[in-house]
């Protein structure tokens, strides 16, 4: 089928190529790269009705832009696919807006990362089931066998995305802290090699840890790479919806202050610890 595709970036540029591969035909639109279209406009008159645009664009201003943009361009009956990391709020209020205008609104949460040409992407559908049904095909050459769901309405594509990118957080930390510990340990452990071992049979095998194993074997202190860990959302999310539905997320909320904590040259409540230790016990502080 024919589909625009707006956003050629490093997940849609592997989106738009896994597609192209599966027989699809897709319509292109990034004002930063070559495409078949220079403006959304042009992009809705290279698709045939009703008319698919998905969107692959940072969440936040640029898809808001870009979706209202959509909104005055596309006739009833047309459908616009969010596949960026939104908030499931805002495709709630995205889907009545488009509603009013009898268009259809998706939103499709994606995983897959720079490995989703090769390996399939995950895809996580929210929405009404005409508009998917259309485009199933689509979701299904996107991903691998079994990696594509329609999980509810309006919100629920975001809203399982948002979960699984915090539990993902959590993943991360627990092998974080568990090399970290074998790193400060007194043996002289060959990390990499541990990694590739525990690939191999163990109960914490996973693809995270095959691209562990996969930097540690070309870094193997990590020497390169700072300690820095930057979030895009979707972890304060959902502590936020844990904290609305006072459902415990300890690890997870943990995960996500480590990340925080990560961005600090140097923390001011450490300074306060030290401070307090040496007014109340007289213990020694190494001075700046």
């Amino acid at each position: 089928m024919k589909l625009g595709m707006i956003g050629l970036g490093r997940m849609g540029s592997g989106m738009t190529e896994r597609l192209e591969q599966a027989g699809h035909n897709v319509m292109t639109y990034d004002p930063n790269v070559a495409s078949t279209a220079e403006s959304l406009e042009e992009l809705a008159g290279q698709l045939e009705s009703p008319r698919h645009a998905w969107m692959m664009v940072p969440a936040g201003k640029i898809t808001e832009q870009t979706f209202q943009e959509l909104l005055g361009i596309l006739e009833p009956g047309d459908a616009i696919v969010d596949g960026g990391n939104s908030n499931f709020r805002h495709s709630q209020r995205r889907a009545a807006e488009a509603r009013e205008k009898g268009l259809f609104f998706l939103d499709v949460g994606v995983s897959g990362g720079i490995w989703g040409l090769r390996e399939g992407f995950a895809i996580m559908v929210g929405g009404e089931e005409e508009p998917v049904g259309r485009l199933e095909p689509v979701f299904e050459a996107l991903a691998p066998e079994g990696g594509y769901l329609h999980v509810g309405p309006a919100g629920a594509g975001h809203f399982v995305k948002m979960v699984h990118n915090g539990v993902e957080y959590g993943l991360m930390q627990a092998y974080a802290e568990g090399f970290d510990l074998m790193e400060a340990s007194e043996f002289d452990l060959d990390l990499g090699a541990v990694a590739e071992l525990w690939r191999h049979g163990s109960v914490v095998r996973s693809w995270l840890l095959d691209l562990l194993a996969r930097a540690l074997a070309d870094d193997p202190e990590l020497e390169t790479i700072r300690g820095y860990v930057e979030d895009s959302g979707e972890g304060r999310w959902t502590v936020e919806e844990a904290i609305e539905h006072a459902v415990p997320l300890p690890v997870i909320t943990a995960a996500l202050y480590a990340r925080f904590a990560s961005r600090e040259d140097e923390s001011f409540a450490a300074k306060v610890n030290a401070a307090l230790r040496n007014q109340f016990g007289g213990h020694q502080v190494k001075r700046a």
